[in-house]
């Protein structure tokens, strides 16, 4: 365990606060489909015929497709943890509601560990792997993950998926550092302003009201992870991928009031969604 509280500031505790209350039908409707709940967006050519037919099961339609929209992001960030084994033990920091913790160990068969600093969604977490009878490899915690007490060096991938922008990254990627193997793979998903526009967009300043967060410029990730012996392999925009996720949800009573600032700010090129592998060296 850590030695220091798992929550240091009083931002951490408004944002655990903000996770722990939250109960959006966008994220609890669309992980029922299956079990495995998202905490993030989706990518893909989204199929528009789920809002035509009969209107008495069109919002089915509608949250099965929102869905198969977030596994086809999660997938994505799997796809680059690299060549897991069984034997291998990887970290899912900010792992939400665990629903990609359960997808790695479900393909690599993996030890998984999520840190979230909402008890109530580890919980949750906990008792999905313990359902899907997986809870003697996939295990969630209450620590942070900017000082997780994990041991250095005892992982071989880390991700975060949409997570970054609750924490200075400078901190966030030396643990990740201290953490990985030699060698070990660190993925990220994230929206980042981007620098090239100036400063953050009404847009981006109206997700960080929403969201309680602080939206990073795109620089600041390249620079903070070769500061910590983090080398980018891999930089794939998803920018253009996203926007048909944000353009259905828009259409649909799932929708929270934000769908219109995400879809300002990805067309007008103030932010970016962007998917970083990067190599511990």
């Amino acid at each position: 365990m850590t030695a220091t509280p798992v929550l240091s500031t009083y931002y951490q505790h408004s944002v655990a606060d903000y996770w722990n209350s939250e109960q959006n039908p966008v994220n609890l409707r669309l992980g029922e489909v299956d079990g495995i709940y998202h905490h993030h967006y989706g990518i893909g050519e989204a199929d528009w015929s789920v809002l035509e037919g009969p209107e008495e099961n069109r919002e089915k339609r509608v949250i099965e497709e929102l869905h198969r929209l977030e596994h086809a992001q999660a997938d994505t960030l799997i796809s680059k943890l690299g060549p897991l084994r069984p034997d291998h033990r990887v970290l899912d920091a900010g792992s939400g509601r665990g629903g990609s913790s359960l997808l790695v160990n479900l393909r690599y068969g993996c030890h998984v560990d999520g840190v979230s600093i909402s008890e109530s969604q580890v919980a949750f977490a906990n008792e999905q792997a313990e359902r899907r009878g997986v809870a003697d490899k996939v295990r969630f915690h209450f620590r942070n993950m900017l000082d997780t007490g994990f041991e250095t060096g005892s992982f071989q991938a880390i991700w975060n998926n949409e997570s970054t922008m609750y924490v200075e990254l400078s901190l966030l990627f030396a643990e990740h550092s201290r953490l990985l193997s030699r060698g070990g793979r660190y993925v990220c998903i994230t929206g980042c302003y981007n620098d090239a526009y100036g400063l953050p967009s009404r847009a981006v300043s109206q997700i960080n009201a929403h969201y309680i967060c602080d939206i990073h410029p795109r620089s600041t990730y390249f620079k903070e992870l070769a500061a910590n012996r983090l080398v980018p392999i891999n930089v794939i925009d998803l920018t253009a991928a996203t926007i048909p996720y944000w353009e259905l949800r828009a259409k649909t009573k799932l929708a929270t009031g934000i769908e219109e600032a995400f879809l300002e700010a990805y067309r007008d090129g103030s932010f970016q969604y962007l998917l970083i592998a990067a190599d511990r060296i």
